[in-house]
């Protein structure tokens, strides 16, 4: 995994005035009621680690070393009993059907394959357990065509940020959970590549 370390230097100031107006509640909406085992994939630098009061024992994912360092960092701040790991979203190293949560929050839109990476999530999911998403998406219109044009450069600057996934139809495509709870928003300018976003939870279908 190549390793981010400009990126990973500016990422915290880059989003704290989002994390003060709307991503900070947004998170705390999500994942405050999250109990059991939490697996937490492309934790970052461990934005989510505050908001994660309920969960007994959080797995932070992180492939970025750059990232994992001030992850670490966080995590050893931490109330919560939190385990760092290197490792990938598309091959986690846990037993099927062993966490009670996973999240994704601002990465799917890094990862190199989504489909494998929600597919693992479900994996390691329990039948009856959650996934808890907080992404930026694809737009539609002039924005989606803006998206698709700007993106072979926003992924570069953006450590692999791709601003045209469209993670709501990759997910109802697997076929692999039951969707609700399905929230988009706009915070950002719309003319702003990482914008819709989108907030969503949902169930393992049996």
């Amino acid at each position: 995994m190549r390793s981010h370390r400009v990126f990973a230097t500016c990422y915290d100031r880059m989003n704290a005035a989002a994390e003060r107006t709307f991503l900070g509640r947004r998170r705390a909406a999500l994942l405050g009621g999250l109990t059991g085992t939490v697996l937490d994939v492309g934790a970052g630098t461990g934005a989510n680690l505050p908001h994660l009061r309920s969960a007994e024992r959080v797995v932070a994912v992180e492939p970025d070393p750059a990232m994992r360092q001030r992850l670490e960092r966080r995590a050893a701040e931490s109330t919560i009993s939190v385990e760092v790991s290197a490792a990938s979203a598309d091959a986690l190293p846990f037993d099927d059907a062993s966490v009670d949560a996973v999240v994704f929050t601002l990465v799917l839109c890094t990862v190199g394959d989504p489909n494998a990476a929600l597919a693992e999530a479900r994996r390691v999911l329990r039948d009856d357990g959650t996934l808890a998403v907080l992404e930026h998406v694809r737009g539609t219109g002039r924005l989606a065509r803006f998206q698709d044009a700007i993106t072979p450069v926003w992924k570069v600057v953006g450590a692999g940020c791709h601003p045209n996934r469209d993670t709501l139809t990759t997910l109802r495509g697997l076929g692999d959970f039951a969707i609700h709870d399905v929230d988009e928003f706009r915070e950002l300018p719309r003319w702003f590549p990482a914008s819709p976003m989108l907030q969503l939870t949902a169930r393992p279908t049996r």
